[in-house]
């Protein structure tokens, strides 16, 4: 079992008031909780990675836990992604031990979520700045909930680190008009409208 050691997590919270038009009736709020763990895997090649996306996952849902908290609760959560990042002597395929964790823990607790988890993955150091997609937690299609939030730590991931992030959002962009797939029209079927 390999040991994904944490060194630290962080949280990020915004609350949009306008975006240079009128205000809406309520800030859209979005927040991202990133977290820096030893990679076990850096600095050599292991042909087997998946089951280590098991031992993960209670990191994923530590993070979700505290994120759904930094958003206030659950209700009203209608977006969400998820990013990694691989330091200096990781390769990027390290990155990808997070898509199950990352996706199935916010799955797990918003319940019944059925469109994919946007993911970004990349490799960098300290200071590294990764967006994090955000799409619509039924629907990929709808354009008001096509967003990113920049995320990043001063001090990480080091070398011999992986950076995990999650993040959530409530509403769409605050003046989106590119039309598309709108929210009230999802039907949540297959993920997609």
């Amino acid at each position: 079992m390999p040991e994904f050691t944490l060194r630290k997590t962080a949280l990020f919270v915004e609350d949009i008031h306008h975006d240079g038009g009128p205000a809406p009736d309520q800030p859209r709020r979005r927040a991202a909780i990133a977290a820096l763990v030893a990679n076990p895997f850096a600095g050599g090649y292991t042909a087997d990675l998946q089951p280590a996306m098991e031992d993960l996952k209670p990191l994923g849902l530590m993070m979700t836990e505290r994120l759904i908290e930094a958003m206030g609760g659950p209700d009203g959560i209608d977006g969400y992604g998820k990013a990694a990042m691989a330091g200096e002597g990781g390769e990027l395929e390290h990155t990808a031990l997070w898509h199950v964790p990352g996706g199935y823990a916010m799955r797990a607790r918003l319940g019944e979520a059925k469109a994919i988890v946007p993911s970004a993955m990349k490799q960098g150091g300290p200071g590294t700045r990764i967006d994090v997609p955000l799409g619509h937690i039924n629907a990929a299609y709808v354009r008001s909930h096509f967003d990113a939030m920049e995320v990043g730590l001063p001090d990480g991931p080091r070398a011999g680190e992986l950076l995990f992030v999650l993040a959530m959002s409530r509403g769409g962009r605050v003046h989106d008009r590119m039309g598309g797939l709108t929210v009230a029209e999802v039907k949540g079927e297959d993920g997609l409208r």
